[in-house]
């Protein structure tokens, strides 16, 4: 039986022992420490008893309540943690249904939306916030991540449908670029036109898909200089098979959609609203358009084309603001004419010859009837949609474009440093899965992830060790901005709902 003992040292301390009595002689088990006073010797003689209960795991017919005090004085501090903010995103996981994910997937989409950094410096930031330790060897890990895509691409599917009731009555897609810290390219990181200004580096194309209210259904990753047009059937089609019972109306800007792709996209039955490419039409067209709809502001006008119905509308506002540009370019344009710059590349200007240019005067004047005036080309009747509908479909684009600025400025998505395909591919899918959970708190919450950010990083653990007993002390900061905010009914339904 393990029992407690008192021994005098030399120094006149008290040493607390763990010992065991064999007939009359005792085995030292573990020496615990030395106290100078009583107050120090009962703190060893509690951690003693402590550690007997632990180590005999025997119930006792009359527990003893120990009462835990931490002596400032003997108290060291070992630092600060951020527990709470791991525990909240872990659950914010569980609710996105993506706990089936390896660790290392989600520890590096959490740091994301935590501390956006490079691989390596995650890897010191988990260990440094959370104490979650990993060896650099996890590079050879990250590329076998990518077989989880369409599970995830699945669960992003099925969180929308049971968490935001969604029904799937249209999809919005576009593209983005991501660039690379390198001038070096391959079959993957290709130059093309650059959505960051970065033309003289290498680069991929982001195609994403998402709900109406701008949740992540759905990416592909392309080569750099593809161009838009070819990269929404794929996604789209992708999606439509993975999910036989949805058949949502697609919308997109006019740049994904040329003559070919919507033909196809007929052929295949597929409804879509896209935005018109007024500034290609015929002559023609446009002036029955600007006959038709002959300034008055929100007016409207349906025109069947082959590709499907052409809606335009017309607004002051917009006039106004495309005048005021119209006369900008004109008159730059004049003055390059007026001194025969032929270098320089500007609106409204044709070369005649080498060295002579002139203004373009029929493109000026095809601009002027299409002021204030936008189009839009869809293939669903007036009578299953109307014009207005048309129109404010269309302008839910935004939750793409809002969509893309999250992932490259919160998360941090760009600059790319990795030069592997599977490891880029890898990137882009621990940014989509950190996008899905951002996604998921700011529809939940109606707070942007840089508030979701303050509030839950703000709540730390401080370890406090005692010098003496080594008994480690952990204390959390108040809670009370939180409990003020919106989180804090999230955190509630979260504890409230079935496990």
């Amino acid at each position: 039986m393990l029992s407690v003992r008192k021994v005098k040292t030399k120094s006149g301390s008290t040493a607390v022992q763990v010992v065991r009595y064999i007939g009359h002689k005792s085995n030292i088990i573990k020496h615990i420490g030395s106290g100078k006073d009583t107050d120090e010797v009962i703190a060893l003689i509690q951690k003693a008893q402590e550690w007997i209960a632990n180590q005999t795991k025997q119930l006792e017919l009359f527990p003893t309540n120990y009462k835990r005090v931490l002596f400032v004085d003997r108290g060291e501090c070992l630092g600060v943690s951020h527990q709470f903010t791991k525990d909240f995103l872990d659950k914010c996981v569980e609710k996105c249904g993506l706990t089936y994910l390896p660790a290392l997937l989600l520890d590096f989409a959490i740091m994301r939306l935590v501390e956006p950094a490079s691989k390596l410096r995650t890897i010191e930031l988990l260990n440094q916030y959370f104490g979650i330790q990993y060896s650099q060897r996890i590079y050879r890990n990250i590329p076998k991540l990518l077989s989880f895509k369409e599970q995830i691409e699945n669960s992003a599917f099925e969180l929308v449908q049971l968490e935001f009731k969604e029904t799937f009555y249209f999809v919005l897609y576009d593209v983005t670029t991501l660039y690379f810290e390198t001038f070096k390219s391959d079959d993957l990181r290709v130059p093309g036109f650059s959505k960051d200004n970065k033309s003289q580096q290498p680069q991929i194309v982001i195609g994403l898909l998402v709900t109406q209210e701008g949740f992540p259904l759905s990416y592909e990753v392309f080569a750099g200089n593809t161009f838009e047009g070819k990269t929404m059937l794929p996604v789209v089609y992708k999606f439509i098979e993975s999910h036989k019972d949805t058949k949502p109306i697609v919308i997109a800007d006019a740049a994904m959609l040329d003559e070919e792709r919507l033909t196809e996209l007929n052929k295949k039955e597929l409804s879509y609203i896209v935005g018109a490419r007024l500034a290609n039409s015929k002559m023609s067209l446009v002036k029955q358009i600007q006959t038709a709809l002959n300034g008055n502001d929100k007016a409207f006008v349906r025109v069947n084309t082959k590709h499907g119905d052409l809606i335009c509308n017309f607004s002051q506002k917009r006039f106004k603001k495309e005048t005021n540009e119209l006369n900008r370019l004109v008159k730059k344009a004049t003055d390059l004419v007026a001194r025969q710059s032929t270098g320089k590349k500007a609106a409204f200007v044709k070369k005649v010859s080498k060295d002579v240019v002139e203004l373009n005067v029929e493109l000026i004047e095809k601009r002027k009837l299409l002021l204030g005036i936008k189009g839009y080309v869809t293939n669903i009747s007036e009578k299953n949609l109307s014009n207005e509908n048309v129109i404010k479909y269309y302008h839910q684009l935004w939750h793409v474009e809002q969509s893309f600025r999250m992932s490259k400025h919160d998360l941090q998505t760009r600059p790319i440093y990795h030069y592997n395909e599977e490891s880029v591919r890898s990137h882009v899918l621990i940014c989509f899965v950190a996008l899905i959970l951002q996604k998921y708190l700011e529809l939940k919450t109606g707070l942007s992830l840089r508030d979701i950010r303050d509030l839950i990083w703000n709540i730390t653990d401080t370890h406090i060790q005692d010098k003496l007993t080594k008994e480690i002390f952990t204390f959390r900061s108040p809670l009370t901005k939180l409990n003020d905010s919106q989180l804090s009914k999230l955190i509630k339904d979260w504890e409230d709902s079935p496990h």
